[in-house]
């Protein structure tokens, strides 16, 4: 009978860590996928000399891998987000997990999902992003941008928002309405990525803990910062007589400028970790 106590508990004991494997699994995956969606955004297309500047200069992104068009659940698939913030050295932190939910995301017509970057260019945006539930556009405070090709199929570079949205479409930059959509924490996310209850403002401001596994993720965010238009493709040289043409970029109220410094890639200051 002892034996037999003792197999249900290793069997319990396996199926636990199975679980938790799997959850693992998909946080993880989650912030892989991010990775790859900033070199895909930031390095390449006709817009991506833009993009880089603005990363260069902002305080905080949010990287949602694929958006549905149509909306989302609140655990829907297509809606989960990483939010990453950096600390005055240029240190950026690992990723706290968001969902994005809300019945008015939109997409242009004929585009069905997209990679979203929003870019939080300064304190103000980052802590209405952190202080509560948060729904873009419904803070009057908090200005919005786009970076991209508009919902009309405009060019739009009038980028002097607190939050700049960059979508990225089949390869292209395409537009999107955030409006009204909601970004929430993934407290479970959270969990099961640093092994504990934690904020996600405990995370990226106060950078209390560290997964090691968010490295290659904030690698790739210092490569992008540190060398905003390295990687972007020259222009071809204006015909005689006309001059070329230039997107103007403003920074929001707020928003750092300057060069990040260059450091070695080493886990952020915390006081605790996994």
């Amino acid at each position: 009978m002892r034996r037999l106590a003792l197999f249900a508990l290793a069997l319990c004991a396996l199926a636990l860590g199975g679980r938790d494997a799997r959850a693992q699994s998909e946080e993880q995956t989650l912030v892989d996928r991010a990775a790859l969606s900033l070199r895909e955004v930031f390095d390449i297309g006709d817009m991506s000399a833009d993009a880089r500047s603005l990363l260069g200069r902002a305080r905080a992104a949010v990287i949602c891998p694929q958006v549905i068009r149509g909306g989302f659940v609140i655990a829907g698939q297509g809606g989960d987000c990483v939010l990453v913030a950096r600390d005055g050295s240029g240190s950026w932190s690992s990723p706290a997990f968001y969902t994005m939910g809300g019945a008015s995301v939109g997409l242009q017509i004929g585009v069905q999902d997209a990679q979203v970057v929003m870019l939080i260019m300064n304190d103000k945006a980052l802590d209405a992003v952190l202080d509560s539930q948060f729904r873009v556009g419904a803070d009057a405070n908090v200005a919005l941008g786009t970076l991209g090709r508009g919902i009309a199929g405009s060019t739009t570079a009038a980028v002097g928002g607190d939050i700049v949205t960059i979508a990225r479409a089949r390869g292209l930059f395409a537009g999107i309405s955030l409006d009204g959509a909601i970004l929430s924490a993934r407290s479970q996310y959270m969990r099961n990525y640093f092994g504990r209850d934690i904020s996600p403002r405990q995370v990226v401001v106060g950078m209390e803990a560290h997964n090691p596994a968010s490295d290659p993720l904030r690698a790739e965010l210092m490569r992008i910062a540190q060398a905003p238009a390295a990687s972007a493709a020259t222009p071809a040289p204006a015909p005689q007589g006309s001059a070329a043409p230039q997107a103007v970029i403003t920074p929001g109220p707020g928003t750092t400028t300057g060069r990040v410094q260059t450091e070695s890639l080493s886990a952020p200051p915390r006081s605790g970790t996994r």
